[in-house]
């Protein structure tokens, strides 16, 4: 790589080339020298970009400086030559200006003029070639970007996923063709529109607007599901983010979409198919108790005692087998959305209080004591009363189960807000810390040595916590381990009390 500057003298006298080259070697700059136009344009044609000045005599026999002045800008137009003339024509050396030469000095001239006028025009061909540079950088930088910008663009094009990319104001910035599919809406619907213009469905557009307007840091991303076409034919996951800058400005937001019909379609076939298989089973399973009452009843004949221990063990199974197929069929009448169908003005006194009147005696054979007092206020729901009487019978039933003789069981009923909220706690034997994040996932049972010998199917707080959902309620649980449970649900209050 060239770092020293390189002059060419181009002159055909003798004594000129050696005088130069003497003074501008003392400067610490290269010199090459040639006698005649011809050899100088061969130098500057074998050496591109390694001359950096010309110093050009205008008067030569053969080819005139004006001509090599006209063919070395032919070959580099950024070249700078110098004009070495006489007094009698300096005429020509303004001439040469005009037609690209960078400056000119007179003969004769004193090593200083010579170094003054080379000095200038290297600081000028210095400042060309960072130009040049910085010209060839931003060309780089522009390609890179363009380059990245495609490569981005193929990737997003190509993704299975919909991408949705809005600015600050909603402004749609980029999309792809999955999600102009999944939404159902042509690209330039999407592309270069705000959110609010582009028809999109009202949950998405406005989840996507909220993270907006967020200006809480917490807040990170929302997931949500949603249902596209007339028909509800397509169904989709969204994940709508903010974008926010190092200082937690929000930028803008990022929705993935992610078409979940596919795994809806094999849900239903599940949930259809254990409907239909415990529907099934349940009719020849009754007949099957049936059949063990009749025979522990003595009506078919005298039963040994230790017949009747093996027959009320087969009856104790066969009625757990029965409260599966029972949680079996709630659970896929709940994701049929059947579970919850007819809802009426309901005071939760009247619901409780029929189930505790029902509880009573299986807590009166346990020795617990179920209270439920007056409560002061009464609110009035808009609820199913079946599904509300499957809440609390599970939440009471359980309470019961769960707390050893001598215990006690207590239900509270009030207000909170604009919710209705009923309380149902115990003295029972709790639940670790580690177990409650997951007691309302369906199958799921606390396994401790108490819990052993209580039978159930691991279904029933899921299905409450459904049912409660299906409300637009909520159902929290506390508890600890030897310290007894409380499970607290809230309803939305549909009007004032009741006196």
């Amino acid at each position: 790589m060239q770092t020293q500057v390189q002059i060419l003298v181009i002159d055909d006298e003798q004594i000129m080339r050696d005088g130069s080259s003497r003074i501008l070697s003392k400067g610490g700059w290269g010199v090459i020298t040639a006698e005649n136009g011809q050899q100088g344009l061969e130098i500057v044609k074998s050496r591109p970009d390694q001359i950096d000045v010309i110093l050009l005599d205008l008067m030569m026999p053969g080819m005139s400086g004006m001509e090599v002045l006209e063919k070395v800008h032919s070959l580099d137009p950024n070249l700078l030559v110098i004009i070495i003339t006489g007094f009698a024509t300096v005429e020509s050396a303004v001439e040469a200006m005009k037609k690209g030469a960078y400056d000119f000095i007179p003969k004769p001239f004193t090593p200083d003029q010579l170094r003054i006028v080379v000095r200038r025009a290297l600081e000028k061909r210095s400042l060309q070639k960072e130009a040049e540079f910085l010209r060839q950088e931003r060309e780089k930088s522009l390609r890179d970007i363009a380059t990245e910008k495609s490569k981005i663009k193929t990737i997003i094009n190509c993704m299975g996923d919909g991408v949705l990319v809005c600015d600050r104001d909603g402004y749609i910035v980029l999309t792809n063709p999955a999600a102009c599919r999944m939404l159902k809406v042509s690209e330039p619907c999407l592309m270069g529109n705000f959110i609010s213009q582009c028809d999109l469905d009202g949950e998405l557009s406005k989840t996507i607007g909220e993270s907006l307007k967020s200006g809480d840091l917490s807040y990170t991303s929302v997931s949500q599901e949603l249902s596209i076409g007339e028909a509800g034919e397509i169904f989709l996951r969204a994940h709508t983010a903010p974008v926010r800058s190092d200082l937690g400005e929000t930028m803008g937001s990022v929705t993935v979409l992610q078409d979940i019909s596919h795994l809806k379609e094999l849900d239903k076939m599940k949930s259809e198919f254990i409907a239909m298989v415990a529907h099934e089973l349940r009719a020849p399973i009754a007949a099957v108790e049936q059949q063990l009452n009749v025979i522990l009843n003595r009506v078919a004949g005298d039963v040994s005692e230790k017949q009747e221990k093996l027959l009320v063990r087969a009856k104790e199974r066969t009625k757990g087998l029965l409260n599966l197929i029972k949680d079996l069929l709630d659970l896929s009448k709940i994701e049929a959305g059947r579970m919850v169908q007819y809802k009426e003005p309901l005071t939760l006194q009247e619901i409780i209080q029929k189930v505790v009147d029902l509880m009573k005696a299986e807590a009166e054979n346990k020795k617990i004591d179920l209270e439920f007092p007056p409560p002061s206020q009464n609110p009035l729901i808009h609820a199913d009363r079946v599904s509300m009487e499957g809440v609390f019978t599970n939440l009471i039933s359980n309470a019961i189960k769960y707390t050893p003789e001598g215990g006690k069981v207590w239900v509270n009923l009030g207000e909170e807000g604009g919710f209705a909220k009923a309380v149902v706690s115990d003295t029972g034997i709790g639940i670790k810390k580690e177990d409650l994040p997951r007691i309302f996932d369906k199958f799921y049972r606390v396994k401790t040595v108490e819990t052993r010998q209580i039978v159930g199917t691991g279904l029933g707080l899921s299905i409450v916590k459904s049912i409660v959902d299906a409300h637009l309620g909520s159902i929290s649980v506390e508890s600890e381990e030897g310290g007894g449970t409380t499970f607290t649900v809230l309803l939305p209050r549909e009007s004032n009390p009741t006196p």
